[in-house]
């Protein structure tokens, strides 16, 4: 368990020390292929691509992956709902862990996130399992769920 927290950890240094915009770091990670292709069905590529900067609440594959498939196909298929959902995961500005402080948040969707810093910081009941994965244009926090905007 040592040797994969001690890589993990390696991987994301690694990824940080080599900062490019948030998209290019979040493909090079390896486990945000369906962020990316929702990103890319979005038409959100070019904006998470720009100045920033951004903090941006990404879900793995793995929280992708909790969504049942034919509810997660017709959110892909939904350009509209499918540009909510994943504006929803993004915060105006770079947000490092340590300045994550418990309660709402503005989304760029517009509505709030609701953060808590009981045992891990929490977004809207997702468990922040990475922080602090800088880019050129901001952060990502990567999470265990896809969270879903009220």
């Amino acid at each position: 368990m040592k040797k994969i927290i001690a890589l993990t950890a390696f991987s994301l240094a690694a990824l940080s020390a080599q900062a490019k915009d948030i998209v290019d770091t979040a493909v090079g990670a390896g486990n945000f292929k369906t962020l990316a292709a929702a990103l890319t069905a979005a038409g959100l590529i070019d904006t998470l691509k720009g100045k920033g900067p951004f903090t941006v609440f990404a879900p793995t594959d793995e929280a992708f992956a909790k969504i049942p498939k034919a509810q997660l196909d017709a959110l892909l298929a939904d350009k509209a709902k499918l540009t909510a959902v994943l504006t929803y995961h993004v915060v105006p500005g770079k947000v490092m862990a340590k300045d994550v402080k418990a309660g709402k948040v503005k989304t760029v969707q517009g509505s709030e996130l609701t953060l808590s810093t009981m045992g891990g910081v929490m977004v809207d009941g997702a468990k922040v399992t990475a922080a602090d994965i800088v880019a050129d244009n901001g952060v990502i926090h990567v999470i265990d769920s896809v969270v879903l905007p009220k």
